[in-house]
């Protein structure tokens, strides 16, 4: 079953859900959750090392001298500590917002990747990402008022609910049907290329997220 990143435009009572909120600038708050929840950064134990990790894992906040990770990439870390981020699951290619990272290993390759708990899920869905590939500063929902931010080739995170998962994919738009806003909000249309399947929807902007480049 797939990880919702937020509310669906039309929740079905019985999936999990977790909201974004524009107030909150794209915070995720789980619909269910301890709220003595742990904050910051977290050590998970050390799994089994494979032949191509020449690193073993620590805390991103506090990584040793020894952890082999440049001073470049230690110092980008500490800058990143206050922003909230998204991850791409490997499992389905959509991206769910990251509670806390929980370690870090540096393959033999040079890339970087860390362990990853996904907001409102336990450690059994804990995954590896890759940094570069599948870390990224958290999707804005799109409001009404900023329809108009979104242009055609444009990457922008889509929401797709099926009878038994509800998740979001990275998408690209091909076309927009602009058409005045109501009472309702936005009216406009927008006709959306999934990046992981290749198919095409038309879809209403209550269910794109935008990049905050954007």
């Amino acid at each position: 079953m797939g990880r919702p990143l937020c509310n669906p435009p039309a929740p079905k009572a019985q999936s999990p859900r977790v909201s974004r909120s524009s107030e909150e600038n794209g915070l995720m708050q789980p619909t269910q959750i301890n709220e003595q929840k742990p904050q910051g950064v977290e050590v998970g134990s050390s799994p089994v090392v494979s032949e191509d990790v020449i690193v073993a894992d620590s805390s991103l906040s506090d990584a040793p001298e020894s952890s082999g990770l440049p001073k470049e990439t230690e110092e980008k870390m500490m800058e990143t500590r206050e922003l909230e981020f998204e991850a791409k699951s490997s499992r389905d290619e959509a991206w769910y917002d990251v509670a806390m990272f929980l370690a870090h290993r540096v393959l033999s390759s040079g890339e970087l990747e860390v362990r990853v708990r996904y907001q409102g899920f336990g450690a059994e869905e804990d995954e590896w990402v890759n940094v570069k590939k599948a870390v990224r500063e958290r999707s804005i929902p799109l409001e009404s008022s900023d329809c108009k931010k979104v242009s055609v080739g444009d990457l922008v995170l889509c929401f797709r609910e099926s009878s038994d998962q509800a998740t979001y994919f990275d998408a690209h738009v091909m076309e927009i049907e602009r058409k005045l806003h109501d009472i309702r909000g936005c009216r406009c249309r927008f006709l959306i290329h999934y990046d992981h399947d290749q198919t095409e929807e038309k879809v209403h902007s209550r269910r794109l997220c935008r990049r905050p480049a954007q």
